[in-house]
C-alpha cells in the first residue's frame, strides 16, 4: 500500500515536473514567435491531461495572439475545470471580454481568477496586468496599477518587470519603460526579450545606430533568437526612410533580416503575416504576390490576404487580380477596411479602363473607381496625398477630362502636402481639355481652373507660368479684361528677373504670346492700344506672322 502511494507521489511528481517542463519549452516558443512549435507542444500536454489549466490557458492565450478567438474560448473554458493554474483561465475570458469591449464581465472573470489566491501570488496579476495590456482594447494605466500590486509583492521578479515594461511603452512613458526592461534582464539574464525590448526603445527614439548595437547584443547572446532580426529588420527599414542617401542598401538589408527572421520562426500563418506587412512597408511587391498566393493555399485563410494580393497585384500590373481580391476583402463585412483599400480598388479601376493604346478610357469603370477614391478619403482625408501621383500618370496619357477629377480632391484644402502641385495639374487638366479644335470649351469647368491657378498665386507667388495658365484660361472663357490682365501680370514678374531670363527661348516665346493675346483681346475696343502691343511682338519677333497680319488688318 505504501508501496502503491510512494510509486503514484512518484509518478505525479515525475509527469508534473515533465509536464511543467514542456509548458516552459511552449513559453520559449511563444517568445520565438514559434506559435506553431508552441501548440504543438501544449496539446501533446493537454492530450495526456486534458484539465491541465495552466497548458489550457497558454494554449488560449496562443489562439489569442493568432486572433481566433473560438478555439481560445474553447481552451479556457476545459482550463477551468483543471487543477494546477485552472483560476487562470478566468483571465483568459476576461481578455476576450475585454477585446469584445465588455468591461464588467472582464473584471468579474479578474475578480473570479484572484479569489483565495495567497497573499504572495503573483501569477494571476501578472496575466491580468498583461490582459489589459495586450487586449485589442488596451487599458494601459490598469494594467500599471496591478502589476505594481505585484511588484510590491516581489520587486525582483523579472516577469514583473517586463509585464510593467510593456504596459509603461503603451501609456508613452519611455523612462519607466526602460528601467523596467533593464531590471528584467539583470534579474534574469536569460530573458532576451527584455534585452530585446531596450532596442525597441532605441529605434522608437530615432536613435538607429545604438538600436543596432543593442540588438547585436542579444544576437551575441543568442544567435538563434528569431524577434531581433526582425526588429533589427524594421529599424533599418525606419533609418533608410530618414535617411535618403542610405535608403537601398537599407531597404535591401531590411529584407534580409526579415528573411532571416522568418527563418527562425515555424512560418506561421501569424508570422507570415507580419512578413507581408513588412513587405507592404518596404514596396517589394514582387515578393508580396508570391507570398500572397502561397497564403491564400494555407489552411484557415486570413482575408488580409486578399488585400495583399490585391496591392500586390495591382502594383505588378495585373488590374482584373487586384480588383477581384479587393473587392473579395471589401465586400466582407468581417473584415476591418481602410482608405488604402479602396485607394488601391480606385486606381484599379483606372488601369484596368485604359485602353491597350493609352488614349481612351471605360467612362463606367473610371466613374467607380471615382466613387472608391471618395470612400477612401471620407475614412481617411489625407489619402488625398497619395492621388497625386496617380493623377500624373492619367495626365501624361493626355486623358486631361479624366485626370481633373483626380487632382481637385487635393485642392481641397491648403494644408495638403501636394497643395499647390494639385492645383496646377488641376487648373492644366481642364485647361487642355477644353483647348481642343473639337472641344466647345465649358465655362464653368474653366472657372475652376482659374481659381485653380489663382490658389496657385496666392501659395506660390514667385510661380510666374500660374499668370500665363490663368491669362489663357481666361482667353478660352472669352474674359478679355482678366486676359489682358494676367497677361500683362506675367510679363511684368518675367521682366523682373532681367535681361538673361526675357532672352531665353521658351521665355520670348511665351512674351511673344502675350503681347500677340493681349493685342487680340483690345482688337474690338481699342485699336490703339490692339496697335502697341503689336509692335512690341515684333521688336522681338519681326517676322511673326500674326502680329504682320493683324497689323495691315487694323491699319486699314
Amino acid at each position: 500500500m505504501n508501496t502503491l502511494k510512494i510509486f503514484s507521489f512518484a509518478f505525479l511528481t515525475s509527469v508534473t515536473f515533465g509536464f511543467a517542463q514542456d509548458v516552459n519549452q511552449a513559453k520559449k516558443a511563444i517568445d520565438a514567435e514559434q506559435y506553431e512549435t508552441a501548440k504543438s507542444i501544449l496539446k501533446s500536454i493537454i492530450k495526456a491531461n486534458p484539465i491541465d489549466g495552466r497548458a489550457n490557458f497558454i494554449l488560449g492565450n496562443v489562439y489569442l495572439i493568432q486572433t481566433v478567438t473560438d478555439s481560445a474560448k474553447i481552451a479556457f473554458q476545459r482550463g477551468l475545470a483543471g487543477t494546477d493554474g485552472a483560476r487562470l483561465n478566468h483571465i483568459g475570458l476576461g481578455t476576450i471580454d475585454l477585446d469584445a469591449g465588455n468591461l464588467a464581465a472582464a473584471e468579474a472573470n479578474f475578480a473570479l481568477a484572484l479569489k483565495d489566491t495567497k497573499k504572495k501570488d503573483i501569477e494571476e496579476l501578472i496575466a491580468i496586468g498583461r490582459a489589459y495590456t495586450y487586449s485589442t482594447k488596451p487599458n494601459f494605466k490598469k494594467a500599471i496599477e496591478v502589476l505594481n500590486k505585484a511588484k510590491l509583492i516581489n520587486p525582483n521578479d523579472a516577469t514583473v518587470q517586463l509585464a510593467l515594461g510593456d504596459a509603461y511603452i503603451g501609456d508613452k512613458n519611455q523612462n519607466d519603460a526602460y528601467a523596467s526592461y533593464r531590471n528584467a534582464f539583470q534579474f534574469d539574464p536569460t530573458l532576451l526579450r527584455a534585452k530585446m525590448q531596450l532596442g525597441v526603445l532605441l529605434k522608437g527614439a530615432k536613435s538607429y545606430d545604438e538600436a543596432i548595437k543593442s540588438f547585436n547584443e542579444v544576437i551575441a547572446i543568442n544567435a538563434n533568437y528569431g524577434p531581433v532580426y526582425r526588429e533589427l529588420a524594421e529599424t533599418y527599414y525606419k533609418w533608410g526612410r530618414n535617411k535618403p542617401s542610405k535608403s537601398e542598401e537599407y531597404m535591401q538589408t531590411a529584407i534580409g533580416y526579415y528573411e532571416k527572421y522568418l527563418s527562425l520562426t515555424d512560418h506561421s500563418l501569424h508570422s507570415r503575416m507580419r512578413h507581408a506587412d513588412f513587405l507592404v512597408l518596404v514596396k517589394d511587391y514582387k515578393a508580396l504576390e508570391v507570398e500572397a498566393n502561397k497564403m491564400i493555399e494555407m489552411d484557415k485563410v486570413n482575408p488580409r490576404i486578399f488585400r495583399y494580393l490585391g496591392y500586390s497585384a495591382y502594383e505588378n500590373g495585373n488590374a482584373d487580380v487586384a480588383i477581384k481580391s479587393l473587392e473579395s476583402y471589401i465586400a466582407n463585412p468581417g473584415n476591418k477596411v481602410i482608405a488604402k483599400d479602396y485607394l488601391y480598388l480606385g486606381t484599379a479601376k483606372f488601369k484596368k479602363g485604359l485602353s491597350a493604346d493609352g488614349l481612351s478610357i471605360d467612362n463606367a469603370l473610371y466613374n467607380s473607381g471615382i466613387e472608391d477614391i471618395k470612400k477612401a478619403i471620407e475614412i481617411e482625408p489625407l489619402i488625398i496625398e497619395d492621388l497625386n501621383e496617380v493623377g500624373k500618370k492619367i495626365f501624361a496619357l493626355k486623358l486631361y477630362k479624366e485626370a481633373a477629377p483626380v487632382f481637385e480632391f487635393g485642392t481641397m484644402n491648403a494644408e495638403y502636402k501636394n497643395y499647390v502641385d494639385d492645383n496646377i495639374y488641376y487648373g492644366l487638366s481642364i485647361y487642355y481639355a477644353n483647348n481642343k479644335k473639337d472641344v466647345k470649351p465649358d465655362p464653368i469647368a474653366l472657372q475652376k481652373a482659374d481659381i485653380a491657378f489663382g490658389n496657385v498665386i496666392t501659395a506660390a507667388p514667385s510661380y510666374q507660368d500660374a499668370y500665363l495658365y490663368r491669362a489663357r484660361t481666361n482667353s478660352l472663357i472669352g474674359n478679355d479684361e482678366l486676359t489682358i490682365k494676367y497677361y500683362e501680370t506675367y510679363i511684368a514678374k518675367i521682366t523682373e528677373k532681367g535681361p538673361e531670363e526675357l532672352a531665353k527661348p521658351t521665355t520670348t516665346k511665351k512674351v511673344v504670346e502675350s503681347y500677340n493675346n493681349i493685342a487680340a483681346s483690345y482688337a474690338n475696343t481699342d485699336k490703339v492700344k490692339a496697335i502697341e502691343f503689336l509692335n512690341k511682338t515684333l521688336t522681338i519677333d519681326p517676322t511673326n506672322p500674326y502680329a504682320t497680319e493683324s497689323l495691315a488688318k487694323l491699319k486699314k
